[in-house]
């Protein structure tokens, strides 16, 4: 485990000041609490709401079943960051969060998050039988702060009917993908009626720009290595597929699910739409790999999320139980791999759920396979969500230029990193 820090540390180290800390003293600190048959009652915070929040609750159901010194309950927490901050601030933190992975490197180096390794070493769990990649992003130097659970990336989906009826093979390239998008495109009297690829969402940058063979950071991690021909060869390639091919509309697709209506031919998704879309009448549709870049690249870009105990939690050794029973068991992760219809970040479990869960998982983890983290560095996560992601919508509404664009998101990022060295 690491050294413990003090509250107030950790709070100014994350930026949080005082009247953060008064807002969270309203909430009553945790509490010991025990069920009937004598097992502590512990907590777990995440994200996921509604239908995702029924599939954690009946992965803690089996855990709870299954020993009988805990028992977990899962609290979904809206803007979940500002709650982490205010329950650091008041000491009303939870037992176990799911997390994010790439937020790692900003909390677990400010002393938010418990380090792991010796957990690990302790009880023989072995980080490598996890995606390396994975492991990186929950890692800050030689410190591990969790351990991965889910794995996810784009591949492409496609609707059967539509490339059927035009005769069209699914791409494997960039220039593969522009000319199907183009031949897939319907207009009457003008109007966009089917877009034949769905380009709009713009946090994708990174999956485009291995593609294109460039990097988002340079091999030092301390500045910025998107502002590059790499960089502009990606906005191109989206100015002709807007502009030039006419195969969407920024905002044809807002608010609907144009894919499940047929109104997108292609698009980038991930196997959590697999219950939707399956429950669609007359949807067929197919997934195949990423497509490669124009030289060949095949990189994309790994998330997903992982299970972390924060500093000061309440019962961080009943954390852990719940950690690697669920993260580093391959039948647990399988299970859980069958409720939610994501990938297990175990490697040996997510290619075993191609058997024994979704076959439609093959192009995916085969995406997996040669897919890269954000750079797990201090600051970055900032980068993209304050310089780099605003820079990219400016260029998509054409209000600037690529070039003006990725030099604005440079210098912003550039200055963010170095404040966070």
């Amino acid at each position: 485990m690491s050294t413990p820090v003090s509250r107030r540390a950790i709070l100014r180290a994350l930026g949080v000041g005082a009247g953060a800390a008064v807002l969270a003293s309203c909430a009553a600190p945790n509490q010991p609490r025990y069920t009937d048959t004598g097992a502590r009652r512990l907590t777990m915070w995440g994200s996921w709401a509604g239908d995702q929040a029924a599939q954690i609750k009946t992965q803690l159901d089996a855990f709870n079943a299954a020993q009988a010194e805990y028992a977990f309950h899962y609290v979904p927490q809206g803007a979940l960051e500002e709650k982490m901050l205010t329950g650091i601030a008041s000491g009303n933190v939870p037992d176990l969060v799911l997390w994010d992975r790439w937020q790692t490197a900003k909390y677990g180096r400010r002393g938010a998050l418990q380090a792991i390794d010796s957990w690990a070493a302790r009880d023989g769990v072995d980080l490598g039988s996890f995606y390396a990649e994975a492991v990186r992003e929950m890692t800050v130097g030689d410190v591990t702060f969790g351990l991965p659970l889910l794995v996810d990336t784009r591949a492409l989906f496609y609707n059967k009917a539509h490339l059927d009826e035009a005769g069209i093979r699914p791409p494997t390239t960039w220039a593969e993908l522009a000319d199907a998008a183009e031949a897939l495109t319907v207009r009457e009297g003008g109007q966009l009626k089917r877009a034949g690829f769905e380009l709009q969402d713009v946090g994708l940058f990174s999956m485009w720009l291995k593609q294109a063979g460039g990097e988002l950071l340079d091999p030092t991690l301390r500045y910025t290595a998107f502002d590059s021909p790499q960089g502009l060869e990606v906005l191109d390639f989206w100015d002709e597929l807007l502009h030039e091919r006419r195969v969407y509309e920024l905002g044809f697709s807002d608010g609907i699910d144009a894919f499940a209506q047929g109104a997108v031919s292609i698009k980038y998704d991930g196997p959590w739409n697999f219950p939707t879309w399956d429950a669609v009448d007359g949807l067929e549709y197919g997934v195949v790999p990423a497509v490669a870049g124009p030289r060949g690249d095949t990189g994309a870009s790994m998330g997903g999320f992982g299970l972390v105990v924060p500093a000061e939690a309440p019962c961080p050794e009943g954390a852990w139980e719940l950690m690697k029973w669920w993260a580093a068991d391959q039948e647990n992760s399988l299970a859980f791999a069958e409720i939610s219809k994501n990938i297990p970040a175990n490697v040996e479990a997510s290619r075993r759920a191609v058997d024994t869960v979704d076959d439609r998982f093959a192009p995916m983890v085969e995406t997996i396979e040669v897919a890269t983290v954000r750079p797990p560095v201090p600051g970055y996560s900032d980068v993209e969500g304050l310089a780099l992601i605003p820079a990219l919508q400016e260029v998509m509404s054409g209000a600037l230029r690529a070039p003006d664009a990725l030099d604005t998101a440079r210098t912003q990022g550039d200055r963010i990193l170095e404040a966070n060295r």
